[in-house]
């Protein structure tokens, strides 16, 4: 090979690399240059959440995101979220494992759980976590755990969504989202008026039902 051909290969590498760049590696690279405006989002929220919205989707049209506050280390969680769409579990795994190390981030896949539970607010309805109650009964699935969830003034022949989806985000909030998409099976919406309420217990209790259910041992036993 001559010189010429030598000098060309040179220069037309770094192009072929740049060209096969994947969308987790380009969204990181757009997160690291604007993630000062991101630690700092409440200085513009809408317009902040707006860009993050728009680079997550052009990864997947149905990730979603979570910040946390602030953190005495100085760091900001950055969840990963599927928005309880299991198709788009993959682009969450791929996205978190080419995560850099950012020194003001903790990065993390899927919607965590939250306990204590808070209570939850949609479109203009609120629900104390203390009102909801919850039972299991036997999925199709063995592998997998039905869920009952009753929600006061639920309404059956209704199928009242906003009162369901305050119900799954209770259950993400108890369970975590990957904990419901891969081991919760059947979920069904009930009210106090039920004839299964008689089985029912707090909603608070669900966590660790949950665990000993799939057989999980407990963190002291582990």
């Amino acid at each position: 090979m001559n010189l010429a051909g030598v000098i060309l290969i040179s220069v037309l590498l770094p192009m072929s690399l740049s060209a096969e760049e994947t969308k987790e590696q380009a969204f990181w690279k757009w997160f690291e240059q604007n993630q000062e405006d991101l630690h700092h989002f409440e200085k513009d929220q809408e317009a902040v959440f707006n860009r993050l919205a728009k680079a997550l989707h052009n990864v997947h049209q149905n990730l979603t995101f979570e910040f946390s506050a602030v953190r005495e280390d100085g760091k900001r969680e950055f969840v990963i979220s599927a928005g309880g769409i299991k198709a788009a579990f993959p682009s969450v795994e791929s996205l978190y494992a080419a995560a850099p190390k950012l020194p003001k981030w903790t990065i993390v896949k899927f919607r965590q759980r939250h306990l204590p539970l808070h209570d939850v607010g949609f479109r203009g309805r609120t629900v104390k976590s203390d009102d909801v109650h919850y039972a299991f009964f036997k999925d199709e699935n063995p592998t997998k755990v039905g869920i009952m969830v009753f929600l006061d003034g639920y309404a059956e022949q209704e199928k009242d969504s906003v009162l369901a989806h305050i119900g799954f985000l209770f259950l993400d909030q108890a369970l975590g989202e990957y904990d419901v998409e891969t081991h919760v099976g059947a979920i069904v919406f009930s009210n106090r008026e039920s004839e299964h309420f008689r089985h029912a217990h707090p909603f608070s209790e669900l966590p660790a039902h949950f665990d000993e259910r799939l057989g999980r041992k407990k963190d002291s036993e582990r």
